[in-house]
């Protein structure tokens, strides 16, 4: 294999919307700058993801200078959001997590909730630094996270994909294969490793930022839902199953936290360093 090296940077703004393919990033501790600092929550408080609202997938929020998106989806006219000011806080429920999110103005909500055809507002982490800590299963003293679903940065490779690309189409629903990247949603893509290389890796480097590997990501549902049509099929996750399940979990992809700050660029090296 070559030289392992970054491929390709994604950062979703809003949880579950589409993503972004910027050609660097500043890695702040929880997570590249911009990524899942917004979600969406029901009328209970609980974050919506692409687990119970698939049609999320075709949504775009692009990020404008200050922090503020640009929401657009199929539909819909495009709105802008600004960053509410953070006067009052409501509780939002990620998983077992119960963090404090500001709301956004009326108008986001509506437009998301005309959207999805359901209840839904419109929430931003003011502060990731203080608001969620990483599982402590897994995390260091004082590690924190945006509203990603547990780790900072998630990390996948294309010889993986390829590996389960092949595995896939030996199996019963090959006509779903080859599947793209985008499935997986992660935040760094690295090309020139071998397949499942990432399995045995510790600590890496990417550029001038090293990151520790907390744990492997276990996948659900949303891996089986066309990015670009919303529609649900059976894979990844009936081969996962077959060829890929560790420890219980479905395992595709690495979770990563930086060990400092700095800034990322597609085609930066990255060096195993543990």
């Amino acid at each position: 294999m070559g030289n392992p090296q970054l491929l390709s940077i994604h950062v979703h703004p809003v949880k579950a919307f589409r993503g972004l393919a910027p050609r660097e990033a500043v890695v702040e501790p929880w997570g590249l700058a911009g990524d899942r600092r917004w979600a969406l929550i029901d009328d209970g408080g609980k974050v919506v993801t692409q687990r119970q609202q698939p049609r999320l997938a075709p949504a775009a929020a692009e990020l404008l200078p200050g922090g503020g998106l640009r929401l657009s989806a199929p539909g819909l006219e495009p709105l802008t959001v600004d960053v509410p000011r953070p006067t009052g806080t409501t509780t939002v429920e990620i998983f077992r997590d119960k963090v404090e999110g500001v709301l956004a103005d009326d108008a986001a909500h509506a437009w998301c909730s005309a959207y999805l055809g359901a209840d839904v507002r419109l929430v931003h982490m003011d502060d990731p630094a203080t608001c969620r800590a990483v599982d402590p299963d897994y995390a260091l003293p004082g590690e924190t996270v945006s509203f990603a679903d547990g780790y900072p940065l998630l990390l996948t490779t294309t010889a993986s994909l390829d590996a389960l690309n092949s595995l896939i189409a030996q199996g019963d629903h090959a006509g779903e294969g080859p599947l793209p990247m985008n499935r997986f949603r992660p935040n760094v893509v690295v090309s020139g490793t071998e397949a499942w290389a990432e399995d045995g890796w510790s600590r890496v480097s990417i550029g001038e930022v090293a990151f520790r590997v907390a744990k492997m990501c276990g996948r659900c549902v949303v891996t089986t839902t066309d990015q670009g049509t919303a529609e649900r099929g059976k894979e990844p996750l009936r081969t996962l199953g077959r060829h890929r399940l560790i420890d219980g979990k479905l395992v595709f992809g690495q979770n990563l936290v930086p060990l400092d700050r700095g800034t990322i660029r597609v085609g930066d090296p990255v060096t195993v360093l543990a």
